[in-house]
């Protein structure tokens, strides 16, 4: 089956400013393997995404973040969370970490296992980027579970599909007011669970999307496989406070779609940030949304944000061009 015997420490994508970092993982007994290669063959796939729910955490274990002094334990889902002052500003960009395992909260325990991961510590510039993931610009029927899940199950991370011209807005945006030396911070910010982070991580570096920190959904197991991407959305609204809250001479711009809660998350962001909210992008992907969306849309408007409600990226493209560069 291709699953490794714990302890295994997973550090995703950490970020932070001069003061401030935030760091974040999973410590689990038993996890999947990276995948060697990838394959047309629907059965190969399938098995390859079932391991991602195969994990076994380890609820209630002792982390340290390497070099310091900060501990903390994990959650039930073995998740852990450092969220810590920083005591020497770090340098602009990406920062090495490092999170252990160890066997209790004394300075001198053993360490039973490492894992390594990048710090985000953006440049100070104009704009920064939140977008949600599936449907926004991974093709994926978030609306209809049932071809979701066919598409997960009989596809890969490499074989999946970005909107057209998705890739090249983003690009632009990466850059805007900015450049490619100093490049704007992107947050990617999902109901996906966890299970499917480096899925999402390969399907991004396949298609050249900007690097950027994932804020993904809570862990599932094998059993609830079904209820992929069903996460609870007001867990998502607090991941988006918690990038602005840290950020907070920042502007940032939004970007969603229609099949599932964007609309009605970011309306409620613009009203609890207002000024920090430059700029709302919401990709039409279910007809049946159109008219409740379109009302939220005016909403936001009204409050003085731009709102592009888009069908093609080459429009979301050509209004960013018009409207960020002012």
């Amino acid at each position: 089956m291709r699953l490794t015997q714990g302890p295994i420490v997973r550090v995703y994508r950490g970020f932070g400013s001069q003061t401030h970092q935030v760091v974040q993982g999973h410590v689990f007994a038993r996890g999947p393997m990276p995948r060697r290669s990838y394959s047309p063959n629907v059965w190969t796939n399938t098995l390859a995404l079932l391991r991602l729910f195969m994990v076994k955490p380890m609820p209630g274990v002792t982390v340290r973040l390497a070099g310091t002094d900060q501990v903390t334990t994990t959650d039930a889902d073995g998740f852990f969370r450092f969220d810590y002052p920083v005591e020497r500003a770090p340098e602009y960009g990406w920062n090495p970490v490092a999170v252990e395992l160890v066997a209790d909260q004394t300075p001198h325990a053993a360490v039973l296992a490492t894992g390594r991961g990048r710090v985000l510590i953006p440049h100070p510039t104009q704009y920064g980027f939140i977008s949600d993931i599936d449907d926004t610009f991974l093709i994926s029927h978030s609306a209809t579970i049932w071809k979701r899940l066919q598409v997960l199950l009989t596809e890969n991370a490499q074989s999946r599909d970005p909107f057209e011209g998705v890739v090249n807005h983003y690009q632009f945006l990466a850059n805007v007011c900015s450049g490619e030396e100093r490049p704007n911070p992107f947050f990617y910010v999902s109901s996906s669970e966890w299970n499917l982070y480096d899925y999402i991580l390969t399907f991004s570096e396949e298609h050249q999307l900007p690097e950027g920190v994932y804020l993904l959904g809570q862990l599932k197991q094998l059993s609830q496989l079904w209820k992929t991407g069903q996460g609870k959305h007001f867990t998502k609204l607090d991941r988006i406070a918690r990038i602005l809250t840290a950020f907070p001479d920042q502007q940032f711009v939004l970007l969603g779609d229609d099949t599932q809660a964007d609309p009605t998350i970011y309306r409620d962001v613009v009203k609890h940030y207002p000024g920090q909210i430059r700029a709302v992008y919401l990709r039409q992907v279910h007809t049946p949304h159109h008219g409740r969306t379109q009302a939220i849309v005016d909403e936001i408007q009204a409050a003085g944000v731009p709102c592009c409600y888009f069908k093609h990226s080459s429009d979301a493209l050509s209004h960013s061009k018009d409207e960020l560069t002012k």
